[in-house]
C-alpha cells in the first residue's frame, strides 16, 4: 500500500505502515491506495472501523456498482473501462472510501491512481481543499475514460454494418453473426452497469452525504452529466447492433431468395425441354398402327426436335425477362417509369379572343 500524506502544503508518500498509521493517528489529510491484501492492509482497515462487509468487498472482484453510506466513512464501487478488444470492453471495478480526512482507494490494475498520483505529486493543491476533491479527480478519471474506449466500438459497428451487406448469406456470414451476438452480449453487459452506476453519481451530485461538501457538488453534477452521455451513446450502439442484426436477416433472406429463383427458372425452363424429349423417347414406331409418329422416320426429325426445345426455351426465357424475372425489370414498369418521367411539354399559351367592341346607342 502506498500512502500520500499532505504535510505543511507538501505531499509525503510512505510504503510504511508504522507511519501511515501515525499520520492517520494525527488526524492529517491522505491518500491510500491499497494494491494487494495482506496483514497490514487488513489491520490498517480494521483500526479505522471499517465494516468487515466492506472489507471483504474491496477485495473481491465481482462486486456491482454500488454506494453504502456508514457512520464514519462512504463507501463507493465503481467500474471502469480499460479498453475495447475486438467486441470485448475490459471493465475495471475501483473501490473508493471517503472519510473525514483520509481517502481509501483500491485500483486494481492502475487504470486512474496512477494519473491522478502522478498530478497530485505536482500540485497537492488537490488533497489541500479535502479529500471529497480527490474523490472527485477520481471519479471524473473514471468516466473520461469511457468515450476514446467506445469511440472504438463506433469504428468496429461501421466496419460490422460493412460486412453485414457483403458477407451475410455467404460462407463467410457466420463470422459476421457471431460478431453480432458478442457485440450484442458487450453493450448488454455495459447497459446494466451504467443504470446503476447513473444511479450512484446522482446520488453523489444532490447532496445527500455529509462526505461531500456544497461547493463540490457542481463538479459532481458535471461528473453525472459526462457518465450521461456514455450512457447515450451505448444506448444508441445497441440501437446500430439491433439493425445490423435485422439487415442481416434481412440480407441473407434476400440472397436464399436468389438462389430459390435462380433454381426455379432452371426447373421451369427444363420442364418442357424434358417433356418434348420424353414424348420423342417413346419411339413408338409400327406400320400398322394409325398413331404412328412421323418425325421418328424423317431425316431432320432430331434437328427438328432440337431446334423446338431452343425455340421453347427461347420464349420463355423471354417471358420471364419480359416479366422481370431475368435480367431487369418488368418492361411495362419501365414503360409506365418513363412516361412518369417524361417532361410534359410546355402548352403554347392561346390567344384571347378579340373583344367586340359595340357603339353606344345615339341619344
Amino acid at each position: 500500500m502506498l500512502a500520500r500524506i499532505l504535510e505543511d502544503g507538501k505531499i509525503v508518500a510512505t510504503t510504511n505502515a508504522p507511519e501511515i498509521r501515525e499520520a492517520l493517528l494525527g488526524g492529517k489529510r491522505m491518500w491510500l491506495e491499497l494494491e494487494r491484501q495482506s496483514p497490514e492492509a487488513d489491520a490498517l482497515l480494521t483500526e479505522l472501523k471499517i465494516h468487515p462487509l466492506t472489507i471483504e468487498d474491496i477485495w473481491s472482484s465481482g462486486s456491482q456498482p454500488k454506494i453504502d453510506d456508514f457512520p464514519n466513512y462512504l463507501y463507493v464501487v465503481l467500474h471502469g473501462i480499460g479498453s475495447a478488444r475486438r467486441k470485448k470492453l475490459d471493465l475495471v471495478e475501483v473501490d473508493v472510501l471517503i472519510g473525514e480526512n483520509w481517502l481509501i482507494t483500491h485500483d486494481r490494475v492502475g487504470l486512474v491512481a496512477d494519473d491522478v498520483g502522478t498530478d497530485l505529486d505536482h500540485s497537492p493543491r488537490l488533497l489541500g481543499k479535502g479529500v471529497a476533491w480527490l474523490a472527485h479527480a477520481i471519479l471524473d478519471r473514471v468516466v473520461d475514460r469511457y468515450l476514446p474506449v467506445i469511440g472504438e466500438l463506433d469504428t468496429e459497428i461501421d466496419e460490422l454494418e460493412h460486412d453485414v451487406l457483403e458477407r451475410a448469406g455467404t460462407s463467410r456470414g457466420k463470422r459476421v453473426l457471431t460478431r453480432i451476438l458478442a457485440f450484442k452480449r458487450t453493450l448488454q453487459e455495459l447497459r446494466r452497469m451504467s443504470i446503476h452506476q447513473r444511479e450512484i453519481l446522482l446520488r453523489l451530485s444532490r447532496g445527500e452525504y455529509e462526505e461531500i461538501p456544497a461547493d463540490a457538488l457542481p463538479f459532481f453534477r458535471d461528473v453525472y452529466d459526462h457518465f450521461l452521455r456514455v450512457q447515450d451513446i451505448t444506448e444508441g450502439y445497441r440501437d446500430m447492433v439491433a439493425s445490423a442484426l435485422d439487415a442481416y436477416l434481412s440480407v441473407q433472406s434476400n440472397r436464399m431468395n436468389e438462389v430459390i429463383k435462380t433454381l426455379t427458372l432452371m426447373s421451369t425452363i427444363m420442364l418442357p425441354l424434358t417433356f418434348i424429349a420424353g414424348i420423342y423417347g417413346m419411339n413408338f414406331k409400327t406400320d400398322q398402327s394409325p398413331w404412328n409418329m412421323p418425325e421418328l422416320g424423317w431425316f431432320y426429325g432430331y434437328p427438328f426436335a432440337l431446334s423446338l426445345m431452343a425455340v421453347v426455351a427461347l420464349v420463355i426465357v423471354l417471358w420471364f425477362r419480359r416479366k422481370g424475372y431475368v435480367g431487369g425489370r418488368d418492361l411495362r414498369e419501365a414503360a409506365t417509369e418513363d412516361k412518369l418521367t417524361k417532361k410534359p411539354r410546355k402548352a403554347k399559351p392561346r390567344k384571347a379572343p378579340p373583344r367586340e367592341t359595340r357603339t353606344p346607342p345615339a341619344a
